[in-house]
């Protein structure tokens, strides 16, 4: 019983620390993030043409974020602004700023 107790804690810790490590740096992901305010963070922000709103990303989901931008860079979203963006990121690069924007109460 003691076995099974201490094999089931050890997966525990293990799972959980593979999850922390897909996790990014916030103090990198906040430098990496600057071009982001451009757009993301201001207040009723509209692009001019085609008039389309510009979401805020403060506060959303990590693995949504990582998705999105994993996608941007890919060509598989189709925003060229956000093309543009992405292509250059590593996929720490995606992580950080991902850790950084989730962690922001909006």
């Amino acid at each position: 019983m003691i076995r099974a107790t201490c094999l089931v804690l050890l997966l525990t810790l293990a799972s959980t620390t593979a999850l922390a490590a897909d996790k990014g740096d916030a103090a990198a992901g906040k430098t990496k993030a600057y071009t982001c305010s451009g757009c993301h963070g201001i207040e009723g922000w509209k692009n001019p043409y085609p008039n389309y709103h510009v979401p805020r990303i403060g506060g959303q989901n990590y693995e949504y974020l990582v998705n999105a931008l994993t996608e941007y860079r890919k060509g598989e979203r189709s925003h060229p602004t956000m093309r543009a963006q992405a292509e250059s990121m590593s996929d720490q690069d995606i992580r950080d700023i991902a850790t950084f924007l989730a962690a922001i109460t909006p």
